[in-house]
């Protein structure tokens, strides 16, 4: 057997023989992550509220932000929201930096934390607004507020103008001073879908909400169209648009702005504007708002005291 000492000398010699190789190797640069072009990038954090289920209203969206993303060379997280108020939370909470909002969170948002609009889309029918409805099963045989009593309404949310300020003032102008004792349940679906589907399907006798996915649904399910009436509707109120936080840079929102004002200018923008069902952005600003804060005056909502979370 050999000698300890002959197997040190053999192992000592072997160490210096490799030794080089080995720094060799760790002098080599580390190879750079996929992600690393993202990750140094700045973070902005883009909110979605719950128009449709969250899967499908991210889906929708997603493209568009990397469109966004791209143009403005920034990493934009989208937070999708489970509650039209959770748009307010998040933003007080400055865990949002901007965030695509209906017409009333934007509102809302204007006159809670001074948000600023920035572009809503322009559809492909040439619209860039859309009203409320409010609606029953044809066989249902309710026509006006004496027929409603004692049935069931379906609200979508309170942070909503389609699926809850339209019924209030709908309310107030028939002269139902308490909705809650003139209904024997009345509860929030969160989605404009469920408050659709609720009264197609008899869970619901009357329900609320906005005409864009009303429509949206019945070019899938002709039953919508056909078994349901429409009885009311609101004014026409800005769609969902993009608003930025109080102290967003102020170049990062010109930025901002402009892409989305002429994506429709190069290739890849008008694609991604055509599945997303619109034919390019327009300008949006405070005004535009007017309806929502003319209806909150008229029933006497004040939106800077406004408890938006639901019951």
């Amino acid at each position: 057997m050999l000698g300890k000492s002959f197997k040190n000398s053999i192992v000592i010699t072997a160490l210096l023989f490799l030794l080089p190789f080995v720094n060799s190797c760790s002098n080599q640069p580390e190879a750079p992550s996929e992600q690393s072009g993202i990750s140094s990038q700045p973070k902005f954090y883009l909110g979605l509220i719950p128009e449709q289920d969250l899967f499908s209203q991210k889906a929708r969206y997603s493209p568009l932000v990397r469109y966004i993303s791209e143009k403005a060379s920034i990493n934009i997280e989208i937070k999708s929201l489970s509650r039209y108020g959770n748009i307010i939370d998040n933003f007080i909470a400055g865990r949002l930096d901007g965030a695509f909002f209906g017409s009333f969170t934007g509102a809302l948002a204007i006159s809670k934390l001074g948000v600023e609009p920035l572009a809503r889309p322009l559809w492909l029918d040439g619209t860039s607004t859309y009203y409320g409805m409010i609606f029953v099963r044809k066989d249902s045989a309710i026509k006006n507020e004496q027929d409603m009593m004692g049935k069931r309404f379906a609200f979508v949310d309170k942070a909503t103008t389609a699926g809850w300020l339209l019924p209030l003032h709908y309310f107030h102008e028939l002269g139902i001073k308490d909705y809650r004792l003139w209904f024997t349940e009345t509860y929030f679906t969160g989605t404009h879908e469920d408050a659709i589907m609720d009264v197609l399907h008899g869970k619901a006798d009357i329900g609320a909400a906005k005409n864009t996915v009303f429509y949206r649904l019945a070019e899938k399910n002709r039953r919508i169209s056909d078994e349901l009436q429409i009885l009311a509707t609101s004014p026409q109120v800005p769609s969902n648009t993009l608003l930025v936080r109080k102290g967003l840079d102020s170049s990062l929102k010109i930025k901002l702005k402009n892409i989305l004002l002429q994506m429709h200018e190069d290739k890849q923008g008008r694609e991604i504007l055509e599945k997303f069902g619109a034919k390019m952005f327009i300008e949006t600003t405070r005004q535009d708002y007017e309806p929502v804060f003319t209806y909150a005056d008229r029933i006497k909502l004040d939106l800077k005291k406004y408890e938006y979370r639901n019951d």
